[in-house]
């Protein structure tokens, strides 16, 4: 089978979104599928045709920029070219030109699954809120054709302003995870290596630096987490500078968060596999998203299978990993106060006395994932 997925951006730039479908697209090319993963050439070094891992992947140039999204004048004739050779068209939204691929691939009789990843909540200027609003109302016309739409929970997609409309077309597919294990040696070197010291009670931040993130609900948090432990230290793992759109919410964090030197410190973004014996050195996971941009979380379940608690915001989605398994803690949102006790709760708990939820996390391994979309394309080709 043919597969033509697009999204704005891709690797090697870091999101849930992009990360999802390398994922998803390694996952079918190891079943034996043909993928092509038409993106953006958001920065002008990328080559404009590549092939990783059995993807081959097609970056078209960007024209403009718009908010954290971009305008892509060349894309509408690559597009066509690559539905005709393709069985299947996988869209991951949100994508502002997601209304260009559906429109082809109606008129080239080709069935559509959207991968609908989140609500677009916009906030900041004017243009960044007129941004939003339209890549959402142009992505009706996606979601109005798709013959699927995929989400990770069906709690998600019940209460999002988007998917309401179209929940008879709504199938519940976990988030991909490449599972690595970590074992305590690895842990060791990992804290050694980058400063952590044994005695250290690590509270992990995970993902590229955003506003819907909450970081800032943490920095109001720890002053009270160190009264009762004061050898805390928060350490992110992620892209921290550079991520587009987000300069000056990194400067309000950077600005609440100078005064804790370095009980506060950041790692930059990791490989795979120091990804997972970060999640490992962890004592816990905090995950205080804020908004419906986030619908679930990837590093919740790659933080589980350490045996890793986390803390996560009551959200649609956000909150099934903990409400599934038990291992952490569930506080509302925009609640320094709240996240300060539950990190504290978690972090008197005995790390033995943690039972790592096996048969919950086996679903969200990566060639489950993949055959999961497998049975989906192929009931409609």
């Amino acid at each position: 089978m043919k597969v033509l997925i697009t999204a704005t951006y891709f690797h090697p730039y870091n999101s849930g979104l992009s990360v999802y479908a390398l994922r998803v697209a390694r996952g079918l090319v190891g079943l034996g599928h043909e993928v092509c993963v038409l993106t953006s050439q958001y920065d002008k070094k990328l080559a404009s045709e590549e092939s990783l891992d059995g993807v081959k992947i097609l970056r078209v140039k960007v024209g403009m920029k718009l908010s954290k999204g971009v305008l892509m004048p060349g894309l509408r004739a690559q597009a066509r070219k690559w539905i005709e050779w393709a069985d299947v068209v996988n869209v991951h939204m949100p994508q502002f030109e997601s209304f260009v691929i559906a429109g082809l691939a109606k008129q080239l009789k080709k069935p559509l699954v959207v991968t609908y990843h989140c609500d677009l909540v916009m906030s900041g200027s004017w243009f960044n809120r007129l941004a939003g609003w339209g890549t959402t109302l142009l992505g009706k016309r996606a979601l109005k054709q798709a013959q699927v739409i995929v989400q990770n929970t069906l709690d998600y997609a019940r209460h999002s302003k988007g998917l309401k409309p179209y929940l008879d077309k709504v199938v519940e597919v976990p988030t991909p995870v490449v599972f690595l294990e970590s074992g305590l040696g690895e842990k060791k070197f990992f804290r050694e290596r980058f400063g952590l010291a044994e005695s250290d009670k690590v509270i992990g931040l995970a993902g590229r630096v955003a506003s819907e993130k909450g970081y800032e609900y943490l920095a109001q948090a720890l002053p009270v987490v160190l009264e009762k432990y004061p050898t805390a230290r928060v350490v992110h793992a992620g892209s921290w500078k550079g991520v587009i759109g987000e300069e000056a919410y990194l400067a309000k964090v950077e600005a609440m968060i100078r005064p804790f030197g370095d009980k506060w410190k950041s790692l930059g973004f990791l490989s795979d596999e120091d990804f997972m014996r970060f999640f490992a050195a962890c004592d816990l996971l905090v995950y205080s998203s804020l908004n419906a941009t986030e619908s679930f979380g990837i590093v919740q379940i790659e933080a589980m299978c350490q045996g890793t608690p986390v803390v996560a915001s009551d959200l649609p989605g956000v909150r099934q990993p903990v409400l599934q398994t038990g291992l952490g803690r569930i506080v509302p949102v925009r609640d320094a106060a709240a996240l300060a006790e539950a990190i504290i709760s978690v972090l008197d708990e005995s790390r033995e006395a943690r039972i790592i939820p096996e048969s919950y996390l086996k679903q969200f391994e990566q060639k489950k994932v993949a055959e999961r979309y497998q049975e989906i394309f192929m009931s409609l080709v």
